[in-house]
C-alpha cells in the first residue's frame, strides 16, 4: 500500500537550502517540474511517541556520528556537539536558514524492508 515518505522543509531561504541538500549533502534529486527539485533520502523508519501536544520532528540519520560530524564541519557547517542520548548519539545541525536539523547514530534497533 505505502510506498515511501515525503517530507517537505519550509523555509524563507529555500534556494540556499536546496544548494546546502546538493552540494553539502550532495543528495541526489530529480527536477519535479518548474525547477522544483525532490530529493532521494535513504531508508526512513517512523516513530510515534506519546506527548501532550501533537508535533512532528524530522531527523538524518548516519552510521558514524563523529564520521558524519567531521564531514559536515570540513564542509563549513556549524555542528553541535554529539551527546549520547541512550537511543542514540545526537547532534544539530544549523541549516543555511538558521534552523536545527537533527542528525544521530541510531543505538536502538533500526527496521528492514
Amino acid at each position: 500500500m505505502l510506498t515511501g515518505l515525503h517530507t517537505i522543509i519550509y523555509s524563507p531561504k529555500a534556494d540556499e537550502l536546496r544548494a546546502f541538500l546538493q552540494d553539502i549533502l550532495e543528495l541526489p534529486f530529480v527536477d519535479a517540474g518548474g525547477g522544483w527539485p525532490i530529493y532521494a533520502m535513504p531508508p526512513a523508519e517512523l516513530a510515534v511517541h506519546p506527548s501532550e501536544e501533537s508535533k512532528h520532528e524530522l531527523y538524518l540519520m548516519c552510521t558514524d556520528i563523529e564520521e558524519a560530524v567531521g564531514q559536515l564541519r570540513a564542509k563549513g557547517v556549524e555542528v553541535s556537539e554529539p551527546q549520547n542520548q541512550g537511543w542514540g548519539i545526537l547532534a544539530s545541525i544549523t541549516l543555511p536558514d538558521g534552523s536545527p536539523l537533527g542528525i544521530y547514530e541510531p543505538r536502538h534497533p533500526t527496521p528492514s524492508r
